[in-house]
């Protein structure tokens, strides 16, 4: 009997100490997927692209650093978003002013070095950098001026939207910008960003005017109607064509907006953008997520829809405020990179979750008769730095995508990207639809009205994960191609020579504009070579 005793505290001790065991890595593994970074991610560099070879040697006898310029390293290395192109580079100047980039070009061409103009560095393929070129970081030359009467603001380019908005915060809102608020407004114009305004369409439709130092050291003033062509091709240009010196942009009333949510079949969102969201009577923003979860794997969407009720936010409106529960976000989000239970789980916690914490932030006093109505001003949407998107998971990395295609081309574009997705192993994290009109551009994403796929993808940070992204954007490339649309250039370089010209068969004479805008080819980047190695031979177009 005692014997038995023992043998049964034997199991009972083992049983609990496996227990305890699962419990302490289930902790700990949930404590890691919901820790903030500890620093940025660094997992190497994608290379080549379409068997070229990106990299450079490091030249013999560089120059040394003048003493002069504002230095934030000499030498070292960069890396984006992706994690995933790291480059060296020969020095990394800090700009606060106009002189600083004169001297910095001034430097540059008479050293022999090339320049890339840099700030957040969300691009995820090289766009902000190249091998030992001179890079410089717009982040401190960042100044804010709102001309209330003009109904305008006057802004350097390493301004962010963040800052802008606190700035214009109660009184003011910015008209158009990118869907959250973490990146610079010339890295917005230099992609010709678009957001959650579909009216307001892409940010070359509120940007009035830009002063730009040209490579040879000249500063030209810019709009629609002076310097027209410059205006066409720094808008949506990479950087390539000049730095950008300061821009002014339409800013609107912080309007007051009730909050709503509709849950319906992808399939129906052409008709419902038509009924419901299009023109006048529509809301003044909106965004789609489609579901990532098996069973309804892009085929149930919330629209989120954000009605106007009064023209002006009121004089008592709180200060803008971060995101909350952040821990909570990021956890969900990394566990649903850990399969399907994990996405089924994301999709109900969006849909019947997400309701019970929103946040309303007008004063009940100022509800316009709206009851208990969610209320909330223009600026608070999209008052979002994303901070649960970042995480300490160095192994893994997460690649953003966005597909353009004709707007009756939706529907059967995203059955065939089901098809596409649901066939590859990689975890589809996000799936949002936007809005963009035809946008009159050198280097465009859309030439007629477009709906886009924005797809955020996880993968490892390891050839298995870059081979297999790389397989699933050229796959997804090809979908859109044969859908008459176009892949968005500010991610990754998995495309081939055939899909990019294909997509932007413009490309050989963006580079010619561009060589005659820049004959030494000073502004740089690993992106534009990759561009001119793929563009080679490839001849102009003929007359539209």
């Amino acid at each position: 009997m005692a014997r038995g005793r023992f043998w049964m505290s034997r199991r009972f001790l083992l049983g609990g100490a496996v227990a305890a065991g699962a419990v302490a890595w289930g902790g700990t593994t949930l404590a890691r997927l919901a820790r903030a970074p500890s620093g940025a991610k660094d997992a190497g560099r994608i290379a080549d692209v379409d068997g070229i070879t990106l990299t450079s040697p490091r030249p013999l006898n560089p120059p040394p650093h003048d003493t002069d310029l504002p230095w934030l390293s000499r030498g070292g290395s960069l890396n984006d978003a992706s994690a995933l192109s790291r480059t060296p580079v020969y020095g990394v100047v800090g700009v606060r002013s106009e002189e600083d980039v004169a001297r910095a070009l001034a430097f540059a061409r008479e050293s022999e070095l090339k320049v890339s103009v840099a700030a957040v560095r969300h691009s995820m393929g090289g766009h902000a950098f190249d091998d030992h070129a001179l890079v410089l970081d717009m982040l401190a030359f960042n100044k804010v001026e709102v001309d209330e009467a003009a109904r305008t603001m006057t802004v350097q380019p390493g301004a962010t939207w963040h800052d802008i908005q606190n700035r214009l915060h109660p009184r003011f809102a910015v008209k158009a910008m990118q869907s959250t608020d973490i990146f610079s407004v010339g890295g917005s114009i230099s992609v010709n960003a678009h957001g959650m305004d579909h009216n307001a369409g892409a940010l070359a439709g509120s940007l009035r005017s830009m002063r730009v130092m040209v490579p040879n050291g000249e500063v030209l003033a810019c709009s629609r109607d002076h310097n027209a062509d410059l205006f066409r091709h720094v808008v949506g240009g990479y950087g390539l064509f000049g730095v950008i010196l300061s821009a002014t942009l339409d800013i609107v009333p912080n309007a007051v907006y009730q909050t709503s949510r509709a849950i319906i079949r992808s399939q129906d969102f052409p008709g419902f953008f038509e009924r419901e969201l299009e023109g006048e009577n529509g809301p003044g923003l909106f965004y789609g997520h489609l579901s990532t979860a098996p069973g309804n794997f892009l085929d149930d969407m919330i629209v989120y829809r954000y009605d106007a009720v009064a023209e002006e936010a009121p004089p008592d409106m709180p200060a803008l405020g971060a995101p909350g529960s952040v821990w909570l976000k990021r956890l969900i989000m990394n566990l649903a990179k850990r399969g399907d239970l994990f996405q089924r789980f994301k999709w109900f916690a969006e849909k019947n979750l997400e309701p019970e914490f929103e946040a309303c932030t007008v004063p009940r006093t100022a509800a316009m008769g709206e009851g208990e109505a969610c209320l909330v001003s223009r600026n608070n949407p999209m008052h979002d730095s994303v901070p649960y998107l970042f995480n300490d998971l160095g192994d893994e990395t997460d690649i953003l995508h966005e597909y353009f295609v004709p707007r009756a081309e939706y529907n059967g574009f995203i059955d065939d990207a089901r098809a596409i997705l649901a066939a590859q192993e990689l975890p589809v994290l996000n799936a949002s639809v936007r809005v963009v009109d035809g946008e009159d551009i050198a280097l465009s994403y859309a030439r007629e009205p477009a709906f886009s796929l924005v797809l955020y993808i996880n993968q490892s940070a390891d050839e298995a994960g870059n081979a297999a992204m790389r397989k699933l954007t050229r796959d997804l490339i090809d979908l859109t191609l044969r859908h008459r649309g176009r892949f968005f250039l500010p991610y990754q370089l998995h495309y081939t020579k055939e899909q990019l010209l294909k997509s932007y068969p413009e490309l050989p004479l963006f580079l010619a504009n561009k060589r005659a805008y820049d004959p030494e080819e000073l502004l740089t980047s690993t992106f534009y070579r990759t561009l001119k190695a793929l563009a080679e031979g490839a001849p102009l177009p003929g007359p539209a």
